[in-house]
């Protein structure tokens, strides 16, 4: 059954995302070209509706399966959709209109709100090693919040290259679906698994160079969608198994860390836009359009591998292998400047040593 609705999402997709074209050039749903962007023509923006409707076609197949999964419930899948269809509404008004952050911001909290309160999902508490057990109490759903707000921002972060948001963000499904099956959560797999291959459709079109953006309406459900299936997956468990989702989305939460870094230090505000994120940098580097797409895909995939490792590394393990995973970070972010060109303190203190 799950192989159906994994086909009919990916179907859908394809066959959705033309018509979804002709719709956003209609209701003037565009994107014109200015000095951030790196389009010369305008461009439809509405693509992330076509994703979104084939993810509810596949659900749709597959829903008699999932409410009987012993880790699913009608509660939590209703206020995963309800919450999805409040992030897409969202999204297409500012595909159309470009409306305020605040206005998006609300959109993005009611869709949180009803997850936690409509849902029930939300991070309880957590076993730190050496330490016991963490219980959150009244902290738990303002954290859970700010993680599903800050996840879903990151991906709309990141959605600057042709295929680039679409692409990570499959990326990450993929891995979050492995990692739901080595826990054998076929809730969480089933969800990831189908929003995946719709995704996937829509790389057809989406790919360099692209026919049609995924605008904001694609990049905020998403990442709302990852925000919520990775606390499906992996709450109330150990640190180690906590810390996986944060692994897995290591391309769009390392981005937007350091854009928020690269902001203070330059005295602007964090949520001002800039063109210095990490495809920017590579394309100053030299590295083509597709080149540079292809090279942040490898970056994910090296981290939703690293992910996996990670699941299955007793603490000590774990442990050194997030200092090797930060530490590779922030020597890549120093060289290639993600966070301001004479930010170097790891570099420059390994040089003083070296002499």
């Amino acid at each position: 059954m799950l192989y159906v609705s994994l086909i009919a999402a990916f179907v859908a997709s394809i066959l959705l995302t033309p018509l979804v074209k002709r719709l956003a050039f209609r209701i003037g749903a565009v994107d014109a070209p200015n000095y951030r962007k790196v389009h010369a023509r305008i461009m439809p923006r509405l693509g992330g509706l076509a994703i979104f409707l084939a993810f509810i076609i596949g659900v749709t197949i597959l829903y008699s399966f999932l409410v009987h999964t012993k880790h699913g419930s009608n509660e939590a899948l209703l206020a995963i959709i309800i919450g999805a269809c409040i992030i897409v509404v969202t999204g297409v008004i500012d595909d159309m209109r470009e409306i305020s952050a605040k206005a998006k911001m609300l959109g993005q909290l009611v869709a949180a709100l009803i997850v936690v309160f409509v849902g029930g999902i939300e991070i309880e508490m957590v076993n730190l090693p050496f330490l016991g057990t963490l219980d959150f109490g009244l902290l738990s759903i303002p954290l859970t919040i700010i993680w599903i707000i800050g996840i879903t921002n990151a991906i709309n972060l990141i959605d600057g290259l042709d295929g680039l948001a679409a692409g990570v963000s499959t990326i990450a499904l993929i891995t979050l679906a492995v990692m739901a099956f080595i826990m054998s959560n076929m809730f969480v797999l089933a969800l990831a698994a189908i929003l995946a291959f719709a995704s996937l459709g829509f790389l057809f079109y989406n790919f360099h160079p692209a026919k049609i953006f995924m605008g904001d309406t694609g990049a905020l459900f998403l990442g709302f969608m990852i925000s919520v299936l990775a606390l499906l997956g992996f709450k109330n468990v150990t640190f180690v198994a906590l810390i996986i989702p944060i692994i897995i989305l290591g391309v769009p939460i390392s981005d937007t860390f350091f854009a928020i870094v690269r902001r203070v230090r330059m005295k602007k505000k964090w949520s001002d836009p800039d063109k210095s994120h990490l495809h920017h940098r590579l394309l100053d580097m030299g590295f083509t359009h597709r080149q540079t797409v292809l090279l942040i895909y490898g970056i994910a995939m090296m981290f939703g591998l690293a992910a996996i490792i990670f699941s299955m590394a007793k603490v000590w393990g774990a442990i050194l292998l997030v200092a090797v995973i930060l530490t590779a970070i922030e020597i890549f972010v120093e060289v290639i400047g993600l966070a301001g060109k004479n930010y170097r303190p790891l570099l420059n203190f390994v040089r003083i040593f070296s002499k």
